[in-house]
């Protein structure tokens, strides 16, 4: 905690939403300084609610990562990651709208709309700058998307490479209350190494499988045991139809070695141990779409 009293210490819990695939979880990742939210070029790898905790000397930002809010799909897995995402808006004191440099969407709008009808403070986060060439262009398109619309502050950054973020922390900080820490200096999230060892497997499905096939997965862990400095990890992958399985496995076992390989490498660098990983691919039928199965599976408010 900041010892000068010119500087009071604020905490507080800050919503990042915006549509699919704007780099949400990127900039939570950047802002909290370690891996909390898995990354894929992927549309809606995000689906649970997940708090980043990003603690600095006059300040304690808890960063509410959401799914991607979106407007399409009506499978109950769909659903569930809206409500995930706009249930986030209940219990913060700001949030943050990320959205693509120089794209505004229809989704993009959508997102808007939610924390406008939620009247949470918001602040509006133009991400992935560097890929714009002509950065003269981006001062017309801030003054296209923020016309009409109200934000407190408005930041553009390029999450990947973590510029623009200091300008942005002191704006997340100034819309929060004073208080003391709400977590302790050490800790980056409130979800167990349990989950977070699933989203890692999930991660390198997003990462490995083909166009269709990693929205048909979803990861159980069946076993976490703790032996010694080592970490026993079961995991089961679990996909749709009985044609996805081989697709996951692969010829010989080689695709499922290398998304073993992956995850058990991200486990370890995040948890700072040796891990052990097994995984098993099993089929259940239409699981996205069965409310009783996403439950079993984690999906739940």
């Amino acid at each position: 905690m900041n010892t000068t009293s010119e500087i009071p210490h604020r905490a507080g819990y800050v919503a990042v939403v915006g549509r699919p695939n704007v780099g949400k979880s990127t900039l939570v990742n950047a802002l909290v300084g370690a891996k909390v939210s898995i990354v894929s070029p992927r549309p809606q790898t995000t689906r649970h609610r997940l708090l980043g905790i990003a603690t600095f000397q006059d300040g304690q930002i808890l960063l509410v990562d959401t799914p991607g809010l979106h407007s399409s799909g009506k499978r109950a897995m769909n659903r569930y990651m809206n409500r995930a995402a706009r249930g986030a808006l209940m219990e913060v004191q700001a949030a943050v709208l990320v959205i693509e440099a120089g794209q505004w969407r229809e989704e993009d709008g959508l997102a808007y709309q939610a924390l406008a009808e939620a009247g949470v403070p918001c602040i509006l986060v133009i991400n992935k700058t560097d890929r714009i060439k002509d950065k003269g262009e981006l001062l017309p398109f801030i003054a296209k998307v923020t016309e009409g619309r109200d934000f407190i502050a408005v930041h553009p950054v390029a999450a990947r490479k973590q510029d623009g973020l200091r300008p942005l922390v002191a704006s997340m900080l100034a819309a929060l209350p004073e208080s003391p820490p709400l977590y302790g200096e050490d800790e980056i999230t409130d979800r167990s190494e349990r989950f977070l060892a699933g989203e890692l497997v999930r991660e390198q499905l997003m990462l490995r499988l083909g166009e269709e096939v990693p929205y048909s997965t979803t990861v159980e862990i069946e076993r976490f045991e703790e032996d010694g400095n080592l970490l026993r990890i079961g995991a089961v992958i679990w996909v749709e139809r009985e044609g996805q399985k081989p697709i996951v496995i692969g010829k010989g076992g080689e695709r499922l070695k290398e998304i073993g390989a992956g995850a058990r490498t991200a486990m370890e660098k995040l948890f700072g141990r040796k891990v052990f990983l097994e995984l098993w691919c099993r089929v259940r039928e239409g699981w996205s779409d069965d409310e009783a199965a996403l439950k079993r599976f984690g999906y739940a408010e």
